[in-house]
């Protein structure tokens, strides 16, 4: 009868030993992909779950997103251009039973998958619209990223563009280019004002023109403006009304001989 308890004492702790040795936990932001006898039989929801040793095994997925760091890549432009791009790429897994099923290493898949894309999307555009477009660039990387993995159960959330490198001889060109843009700009404003300088000048002499003695007027002030400074020589300019004048005179006498 001893012999009898004793066994099922034993029997019972070995039950409790495997009963809690099943128990396993799975975290709100996981999911838990179960097996049973190396075949598929589900996905663990959050909260605590019985596996049963040796005949069932589970692998956790994290379902948060991710980002990865898309390493520096050597591209060639389609207007032949070296250049250096770097990006990053968040994602998360969508659909834990094909992440573990269908793909060995689903974080390293999509890294080479976003390496491989972005060297391909910028070999299909031109320096200028890679500088200029990098938006419009990174969400072409992510939707064909985005589409190769979703049957592995990934989902592509966004892709940015970090930084671009460029040949030093390409930043100086760049930068020459820049400056003769900044010098163009500057003629163009000051051809610009010179044009309504002139038509300023044009209605100023217009309106002068048109009334006697306005133009003695404005020679006399402007006279009186540079007098106040003892250190200028003024040097006064004999106005055209009393040239015509002496001239008017002279034709006057020569028709009257």
């Amino acid at each position: 009868m001893e012999e009898i308890i004793i066994v099922i004492f034993w029997v019972g702790i070995s039950f409790l030993f495997v009963l809690i040795a099943s128990i396993k936990q799975i975290n709100e932001y996981e999911r838990g992909v179960k097996f049973q006898l190396g075949k598929y039989i589900g996905v663990m929801n959050p909260g605590w779950r019985i596996v049963i040793p040796i005949f069932q095994t589970y692998q956790k997925v994290d379902i948060r997103v991710k980002a990865v760091d898309v390493p520096d890549q050597d591209a060639i432009t389609k207007d032949n251009v070296s250049v250096n791009v770097n990006a990053v790429l968040y994602y998360k897994v969508d659909n834990a039973e094909s992440a573990i099923i269908k793909v060995e290493y689903f974080d390293y898949a999509v890294s080479q998958l976003a390496q491989t894309t972005m060297r391909d999307v910028v070999g299909e555009v031109t320096l200028d619209e890679l500088l200029t477009n990098r938006d419009e660039i990174s969400q072409r990387i992510q939707v064909i990223v985005d589409k190769a993995s979703d049957p592995w159960g990934i989902k592509i959330v966004s892709v940015d563009l970090k930084h671009i490198e460029l040949p030093e001889n390409m930043k100086r060109t760049i930068a020459k280019q820049a400056e003769a843009e900044r010098e163009k700009r500057a003629v163009i404003i000051k051809a610009e004002g010179e044009v309504i300088a002139a038509d300023n000048m044009a209605k100023a002499a217009s309106i002068l023109g048109g009334a006697n003695g306005a133009l003695h007027l404005r020679t006399l002030q402007s006279i009186n403006d540079l007098s106040s400074d003892q250190s200028n020589t003024v040097i006064f300019a004999m106005p055209l009304e009393i040239l015509r004048a002496f001239e008017g005179l002279k034709n006057n006498s020569n028709n009257k001989q």
